[in-house]
């Protein structure tokens, strides 16, 4: 567990100390709040850039920075979709700016440490596949697939 971004760390030790499902809850919806919309520069809609199985129409996208670590951006199309409003800002939040090598070692099972294991099939699909976009730009930024 070492070897993932610090910040993303922090925040699951913050998630493990929460004691109800109503506080992560909470806790959850207050990081979608805090969801915003891209440039239009950056959110160019392209199927590589859909996280597929997605039920709210996620997109990502990673930018290369001087310094090689990644900035990432997110589209989430549909206006309900709170979870994965919440996870793209958390992973924003802790791993953009990060080296491409930290970002491939997010956990696999990131979606159960930060929403519990309560969540449906079809919603932990959509939401691990937001993480699994995330590596694979992560892995496109290492093999020089991203400028």
């Amino acid at each position: 567990m070492d070897q993932f971004p610090q910040k993303l760390k922090e925040l699951l030790d913050l998630f493990s100390m929460l004691s109800s499902e109503q506080e992560r809850i909470d806790f959850l919806i207050s990081y979608s709040d805090k969801f915003k919309e891209n440039p239009d520069r950056i959110a160019q809609l392209t199927e590589e850039n859909n996280v597929p199985f997605c039920e709210s129409g996620v997109y990502v996208w990673a930018k290369k920075q001087p310094d090689k670590t990644l900035k990432f951006y997110f589209a989430v199309q549909n206006p309900q979709g709170i979870s994965a409003k919440a996870l793209t800002v958390i992973l924003d939040q802790t791993v953009s700016g990060e080296n491409p090598e930290k970002i491939l070692n997010i956990p696999d099972d990131l979606v159960f440490k930060i929403f519990g294991q309560n969540l449906s099939m079809g919603k932990n699909m959509g939401l691990s596949g937001i993480v699994q976009m995330v590596k694979r730009k992560a892995r496109q930024s290492l093999g020089s697939g991203l400028r």
